[in-house]
């Protein structure tokens, strides 16, 4: 509870102030100092601190996909990481990337609008000096890129389009295609300037040569699909897609299993002496057993289903009948003499 001061303490205390025996400085840091966050209501916050989490989350999958692919592409170490994910305005975004820069306009097909992928010059251009069997050296080239760099810039982007599809796929199926690229960012008006985004910075390396990338994502494209990204559903289904993918690497195994499948005949008792003197040629006289009646077919030691027999040729063959569920109990539970074919 707040405490209301008296009269008389009110006049002590001002007293104590103008003697100087309390300086004002001292007394206003006594009690708790509010902290007060500036709110500009000409750009209200669209993501929660949950979903830019989840977003984080997301493209730090999408990082280590982009570092592994373009290191195999470019047989150099490549090195990727999210530096940070921010919501601004678009007209904020575009004032803080370079001109010339290389700007490529994605279209984020099944969700509506665009979003756009910056590169770094001089992480273009190390990219083009590599590809073109230089050494990708440091450069401090400032022009636009040629058709030739473009059409080189464009395979690089698709393969990371394939990375950013599969990052998202926790969340919906994404399937980015690249749009066109442009230069100057004043040209890739995708949204209003107004309108507030997502910007994924990350940080990225080739060979010794560091610069950024920046994904930057405008809210009406995300809005459709907001309430999925939330760390909650993200790691449900990536849960959900280990168990699936578990399932599946179960049943390709289980399908190569081999197991004995077993036709019963027919069955007879004999003595044990007459079963050690068995020999090659012997004839054995089964119990009344029509070789035309229905036999029981074994699958390992229990009866599955019930067959028919005939001939195929010179060789002795069954089809398979109706299940299991139509074959009498007696036969089900004859296991005295057995022979597989």
């Amino acid at each position: 509870m707040t405490e209301i001061l008296s009269q008389d303490e009110i006049d002590a205390l001002l007293n104590a102030i103008s003697s100087g025996e309390v300086s004002e400085d001292e007394y206003s840091s006594v009690g708790e100092q509010k902290k007060v966050k500036i709110y500009d209501f000409k750009r209200p916050d669209k993501f929660s601190k949950d979903q830019i989490r989840t977003l984080q989350m997301m493209h730090e999958t999408f990082a280590r996909l982009a570092t592994t692919g373009l290191s195999a592409q470019l047989r150099a170490l490549v090195v990727v990481h999210v530096a940070s994910v921010d919501q601004l305005t678009y007209e904020e975004f575009i004032r803080s990337i370079p001109n010339p820069t290389t700007l490529a306009v994605i279209n984020m097909d099944p969700l509506r609008g665009s979003a756009i992928l910056e590169i770094d010059p001089s992480i273009s251009f190390t990219i083009i000096d590599r590809l073109f069997g230089g050494k990708g050296e440091s450069s401090k080239v400032n022009r636009e890129l040629s058709d030739i760099e473009l059409s080189v810039m464009e395979g690089i982007i698709v393969r990371i389009l394939g990375n950013l599809r599969e990052s998202w796929s926790t969340v919906i199926d994404l399937r980015p295609r690249l749009g066109n690229i442009e230069t100057n960012p004043q040209f890739a008006q995708v949204v209003p300037p107004n309108d507030m985004v997502v910007l994924i910075t990350l940080e990225t390396k080739v060979g010794e040569v560091e610069g950024m990338t920046n994904l930057c994502i405008p809210y009406i494209t995300i809005e459709p699909i907001i309430n999925k990204l939330s760390a909650q559903y993200w790691y449900s289904s990536i849960r959900k897609g280990e168990v699936d993918e578990n399932r599946a690497v179960i049943q390709e195994r289980l399908d190569q299993v081999k197991i004995p499948l077993i036709s019963e005949v027919g069955s007879v008792d004999i003595s044990l002496n007459d079963l050690m003197n068995l020999q090659m040629g012997d004839v054995i006289k089964l119990e009344n057993t029509p070789i035309k009646s229905d036999l029981t077919v074994k699958v390992g030691d229990r009866g599955k289903f019930k067959a028919t027999p005939g001939k195929v040729g010179n060789r002795l063959a069954i089809q398979i009948g109706d299940s299991i569920e139509d074959i009498p109990d007696e036969l089900l539970g004859s296991t005295r003499s057995e022979q597989e074919y």
